[in-house]
């Protein structure tokens, strides 16, 4: 099937808001779209802008070389579909068609679902999607994905609707290695700034005079640290010469944040794990390098 000027069609499976986005993307784009949803109802949209609503998943990955999903986890993908083993009741659909999972989960995860899929005569290229949903097929949306070169660049057109797509190799376990590491950040950039807050909140100044300029903080962190070129060089050469911020004045700083919120009364495991961190940088004998030490310990699994 193709739609405005020959595009090819797209099944998505799963419309979350994430799986709603992407399909409203690729409809504006041209592209016939084939939907499937454990509630129908929440396809009401996009069948009224034009997408089709499948029965089951097995109509919907029958609709479409390319099937993306959008779901909780690489387990949710198999209990949708269905596909316990070879001779399964969609077995036989799959044979031919372009897997592309959006959903996340853990890089063997990914591994597994691609020697899976092979198995069923389906190609399978695994995907992070790093924006949140209002930002899909927008500016500076971005995906990354990894698996087969030749069936990545076959639907590249297809998957720029949802971001920039970002090729990582043929390992299927690439984009989710990234899409987590990335995660990782930002996850713990969130708790640290709900962390402070609530550190602020307690003597009673109002969030919204701490937290524009917490804000600030955070943007503000690469110029600080230096580019991250830089810093990538000088961690694969383990180089950390104490000439910043060394490891023995952060972790000073560390312990005064952990005494500070036990006198807040607020909950002090996120200080406390980050203390830990240069406790054992001190401990080694390494307090007076750079904070980048810690990465040796990190890397080392402590």
């Amino acid at each position: 099937m193709s739609g405005e000027g020959g595009l090819s069609s797209v099944t998505v499976i799963g419309l979350g808001p994430m799986g709603r986005a992407m399909a409203a993307s690729l409809l504006r784009s041209g592209h016939p779209v084939t939907v499937w949803n454990r509630t129908p109802g929440r396809a009401d949209d996009l069948v009224a802008g034009g997408a089709t609503l499948a029965p089951t998943p097995t109509a919907a990955v029958a609709a479409s070389e390319l099937t993306i999903l959008s779901l909780t986890d690489y387990q949710a993908m198999y209990d949708i579909l269905g596909l316990g083993g070879a001779t399964s009741r969609a077995s036989s659909v799959l044979a031919g068609k372009v897997l592309v999972n959006l959903s996340s989960d853990t890089p063997d995860a990914s591994r597994d679902a691609a020697r899976w899929a092979a198995v069923h005569g389906a190609s399978f290229v695994t995907g992070g999607v790093m924006v949140p949903a209002p930002a899909v097929g927008g500016p500076g949306a971005h995906v990354f994905y990894s698996g087969p070169r030749a069936v990545f660049d076959a639907h590249e057109p297809a998957l720029r609707q949802i971001g920039e797509p970002r090729y990582l190799g043929a390992d299927p376990g690439l984009a989710q290695l990234f899409y987590q590491a990335h995660l990782d950040v930002f996850l713990t950039a969130l708790s640290s700034l709900l962390h402070a807050t609530a550190l602020v909140a307690v003597a009673g100044v109002p969030a919204a005079d701490f937290l524009p300029g917490a804000m600030e903080l955070l943007t503000g962190i690469p110029t600080m640290i230096g580019d991250g070129r830089d810093l990538a060089r000088r961690l694969e050469a383990g180089e950390h010469p104490g000439d910043l911020s060394t490891a023995r004045m952060m972790g000073a700083t560390a312990n005064h944040i952990v005494w500070t919120s036990e006198k807040a009364g607020i909950d002090t495991r996120l200080p406390k794990a980050v203390k830990a961190h240069y406790d054992q940088a001190v401990l080694a004998g390494r307090a007076s390098e750079n904070w980048t030490v810690l990465y040796e310990f990190l890397r080392a699994g402590g």
